[in-house]
């Protein structure tokens, strides 16, 4: 079996043959490793690992699926698939089952992925070149493809808006992939552990160290309904919060008053998505006083809706 990679992804980290019909990558050495926690994934995680996987050589990508805490047959579906390490943690914690599998994985680049978000192998190898082509470059993110199909009118105005700040577009969180050097890996196992993990990480690298590649692809499926929207907005502030209190969020990470009004002023038509961007954003930041209050940095809540397939 063969893969063609019709860019350069595979040829900037040296590991490819030529044919007549493109590049091929060698199924000799794991050109990068995969590191997917997976809690309760059993409906989605078969398909997104044979997307991974596909038209992928044998031992083109070392990838580790950590089930932690499941209930449900998520070892077993990722286990049916060939190629897939299955470790599983008792813990129902997304921070303990990426330590397990960083302890696990032997391969640099690697790519931390949740198992809700769905990837290729070449996209995989795109990100991968990214942090081998020279350019000094520690963390790379692919762009994001929101499916909101199936979600509300009010989901679909507040992610209109959402995909429009300039944070959002710029950084690296908030796509469920992410792909790191060695000595990037380095620097966010040296970060203090908090909720919203790839803020920190994003807020971890300076632009010139971390970028987006364009020509890589996450597929993110959006919460169906306001109210697994809240939930998520609620887990996002949460994060946030314990992030000031420990001085990891920046400055050009926080969303402001101006930025939403300059947004407004370009693109006036945005005015009904505008209002339910600054209603779900004051509702979550009110629902979300009483964890921060508390201390409570830990509970995750989970949009289910976008589970359902």
């Amino acid at each position: 079996m063969r893969s063609v990679v019709t860019d350069a992804a595979a040829v900037a980290l040296g590991r490819v043959v030529g044919t007549s019909e493109g590049t091929r990558v060698s199924q000799t050495t794991a050109m990068a490793s995969v590191v997917m926690p997976a809690h309760d994934e059993a409906t989605l995680i078969g398909d997104h690992l044979h997307r991974l996987l596909d038209q992928m050589p044998p031992g083109a990508l070392e990838v580790i699926v950590v089930c932690n805490g499941c209930h449900d047959d998520t070892a077993e579906l990722a286990r049916a698939v060939p190629g897939v390490r299955v470790l599983e943690i008792p813990e129902a914690s997304k921070a303990a089952a990426v330590a397990a599998g960083n302890a696990a994985a032997s391969v640099f680049p690697r790519l931390h992925l949740d198992a809700d978000c769905a990837m290729t192998g070449r996209d995989v190898l795109r990100l991968a070149a990214s942090l081998a082509d020279g350019s000094g470059t520690l963390a790379a993110a692919p762009e994001r493809r929101l499916v909101l199909a199936r979600s509300s009118w009010a989901v679909r105005a507040y992610y209109r808006v959402w995909q429009r700040l300039p944070q959002v577009r710029e950084g690296i969180f908030g796509r469920g992939a992410m792909a790191v050097s060695a000595d990037g890996q380095a620097r966010i196992d040296a970060l203090p552990k908090v909720l919203s993990d790839d803020l920190a990480v994003s807020e971890a690298f300076s632009p010139a160290e971390r970028r987006v590649v364009p020509d890589a692809v996450v597929t993110v499926r959006a919460p169906r309904s306001t109210r697994d929207l809240l939930r998520r907005r609620i887990r996002v502030v949460t994060g946030t919060k314990q992030a000031d209190r420990l001085g990891t969020r920046g400055p050009a990470a926080v969303t402001s008053p101006r930025t939403l009004l300059r947004m407004l002023h370009g693109e006036p038509r945005l005015a009904p998505s505008m209002s339910v961007f600054v209603a779900v954003t004051l509702l979550a930041r009110w629902s979300a006083q009483r964890r921060v209050q508390a201390g409570d940095y830990s509970t995750w809540l989970r949009d289910e809706s976008s589970r359902r397939v």
